[in-house]
């Protein structure tokens, strides 16, 4: 059994976070430029890496845990399934030595779930951000570990588990 790393966000960072206002300008840019420029490698880079499609990973996670496990948002334009099922596509045609892509549909699935992540990092409160970062590792740990929910997709542990 691999050891988990140290978490992103602590529960003091959770505590400290504000319960009112969203999370910092700089951090939402911040995060939303490493998601973007992830989905862009994935669309034109010659060989996009585990890491864009790792960090494009990140926000679709981020909503499904939003959407299924806080139910504090809804999923308004059905597209967090077919996202999920482009990043699995994806994710496991690379571990078969095929470059990490998704089709036409299953960007436009991420990047409509991209935009609604945008979105809600900037009205939701900071804390809940935090709370819904520390939900989401913690459920893909569980994924890792064998302990899957019925929604999970189901990537390659060598994919999930690179380069962390």
């Amino acid at each position: 059994m691999r050891k988990r790393p140290s978490s992103l966000y602590s529960l003091m960072d959770e505590l400290m976070a504000s319960a009112t206002e969203p999370m910092p300008k700089t951090k939402q840019r911040y995060q939303l430029t490493q998601m973007y420029e992830g989905l862009r490698a994935m669309e034109v880079a010659p060989e996009p890496t585990a890491d864009d499609w790792r960090v494009v990973s990140d926000a679709v996670n981020l909503m499904e845990t939003l959407i299924y496990e806080m139910k504090i948002c809804e999923d308004a334009n059905g597209l967090l399934k077919d996202a999920m099922k482009a990043l699995e596509a994806a994710g496991n045609s690379s571990v078969n030595g095929k470059g990490i892509r998704m089709d036409s549909n299953g960007i436009t699935a991420v990047r409509s779930i991209l935009e609604d992540y945008a979105s809600i990092i900037d009205t939701l409160p900071h804390r809940t951000m935090v709370n819904c970062h520390r939900l989401t590792e913690k459920r893909l740990w569980a994924i890792i570990e064998g302990k899957r929910k019925p929604h999970d997709i189901h990537i390659s542990k060598q994919l999930a588990q690179s380069n962390k």
